[in-house]
């Protein structure tokens, strides 16, 4: 759901304003900034409008790690939670006057950091979706970083669409992955869903 609220809190290395996105928020805007969040297995999509300077972020997984056909299915139970999540971040990209022809997307996250969990690799089942998924909405994937072993930091920096991604390798506290497993939970036991119309 969207971060009506969001955390701001001023950045000092970058000297901006930033806004903390947390598992399952998104943002949108016009303004100048940074949007920050953290990734394990989750994703994220940093979507922009280069000509409206409108951009957004959301902070997402499935809420099943174990049907390895949501690779290649949208509409899987588990896939339909991401198109949600995408679509709302769309619409409220459009809502500010972006043009779902000029989008242009950023995909990070999808790292192999739940460990322990028995099934299929969450994060890689994460990025297929939403790789899939902007290929199938034909807007453009203009980088990506992806899988692998370790958590992300990501700064997204709204005025000139740049992203910086800090690697976190060496965790000082489980924060991170008691988080994302917090929320993985609770999307499991109440996965939302509902009709979300592009206009």
């Amino acid at each position: 759901m969207p971060n009506l609220h969001p955390t701001r809190y001023y950045d000092r290395h970058f000297q901006q304003e930033a806004i903390k996105i947390l598992p399952g928020e998104f943002y949108a805007t016009r303004e100048k900034g940074i949007i920050v969040t953290v990734l394990g297995s989750c994703v994220s999509v940093c979507l922009r409008d280069p000509v409206a300077n409108i951009c957004g972020l959301n902070h997402f997984l499935l809420p099943s790690g174990t049907d390895e056909g949501i690779a290649h299915d949208l509409m899987s139970e588990s896939a339909r939670y991401g198109v949600y999540a995408m679509e709302l971040l769309i619409n409220e990209l459009l809502k500010l006057g972006a043009r779902k022809s000029q989008l242009e997307a950023k995909v990070f996250g999808g790292g192999n950091v739940l460990k322990g969990i028995t099934m299929a690799n969450i994060g890689q089942l994460n990025a297929n979706f939403v790789l899939q998924y902007l290929r199938t909405e034909h807007i453009p994937i203009i980088a990506e970083d992806v899988l692998g072993d370790f958590p992300r930091k990501i700064y997204f920096f709204t005025e000139t669409g740049e992203v910086k991604v800090r690697k976190i390798k060496s965790l000082n506290n489980t924060t991170i992955i008691d988080r994302e497993s917090e929320y993985r939970m609770k999307i499991k036991q109440k996965p939302q869903s509902g009709d979300v119309d592009l206009f």
